[in-house]
């Protein structure tokens, strides 16, 4: 479905993504996890269109996708459910969403994902007329994404979903997003916290200082001894 291939990015002359190069085959639930300035954000802004790679080839059910106009890629298909949650603050949680439900598809099929996300996430539900800006961090997370969801894309991708919630919330959010996996939706995962993304994902990518460091299935990984080590505190 996405593939990425020896992809260049720098900023100011300082290289951020070096030569990276994955795969996320449809279906699955793929997670790229590291420090914090690995370049994962990067990447993420560099298939949503927002930074242009110095070099590298990144295809979407097989069309090149450096050939699409940013605002054409959700288009296509890709969810880019961004780091910090950045709900529109002003707006209600159901506002919130319509703006997610803009793409032909999410139009179309916006009686079916509705109800869906509300059922996914109850509190929204209870918090429709609520303006986002008042939500707790969890909830907006939760706003967050269901609001890609409201897009009905093919990939979905979440930046740091974790970031910045209480653990408790934090297994809240995992849950539910093992769940929309579960349900046939393809993810992409970019993560700090290494150990629940690497324990719900069926294959993974370690990037160190804008490097793959490390990749394979979510058993590799766990029980290898230099993720144990630099990542799982074992």
């Amino acid at each position: 479905m996405l593939k990425i291939r020896s992809l260049e990015v720098a900023y100011g002359g300082l290289h951020a993504l070096n030569g990276v190069s994955l795969e996320v085959e449809r279906g699955e639930f793929v997670a790229v996890v590291g420090p914090n300035g690995a370049g994962k954000t990067t990447l993420f802004k560099t298939i949503s269109g927002i930074v242009t790679p110095l070099a590298g080839a990144i295809t979407y059910m097989e069309r090149d996708l450096l050939a699409v106009a940013p605002a054409e890629r959700a288009q296509l298909g890709i969810a880019h459910v961004p780091e910090g949650r950045q709900v529109f603050a002003s707006m209600t949680v159901m506002e919130n969403l319509e703006m997610g439900a803009y793409t032909r598809k999410g139009q179309q099929r916006w009686s079916e994902t509705l109800p869906m996300i509300l059922a996914l996430f109850p509190i929204l539900a209870e918090r429709r007329a609520q303006l986002a800006g008042t939500l707790s961090g969890g909830e907006q997370q939760m706003l967050a994404i269901g609001r890609g969801l409201a897009s009905a894309p093919e990939l979905l991708m979440l930046d740091e979903p974790s970031m910045g919630l209480a653990p408790a919330i934090v297994d809240a959010i995992f849950e539910r997003i093992h769940h929309i996996h579960r349900n046939g939706l393809t993810i992409l995962l970019v993560e700090q916290r290494v150990a629940e993304a690497l324990e719900t994902c069926d294959r993974g990518y370690v990037l160190e200082t804008g490097r793959v460091a490390m990749e394979g299935t979510h058993k590799t990984l766990m029980a290898d001894e230099r993720v144990r080590r630099a990542y799982l505190g074992m």
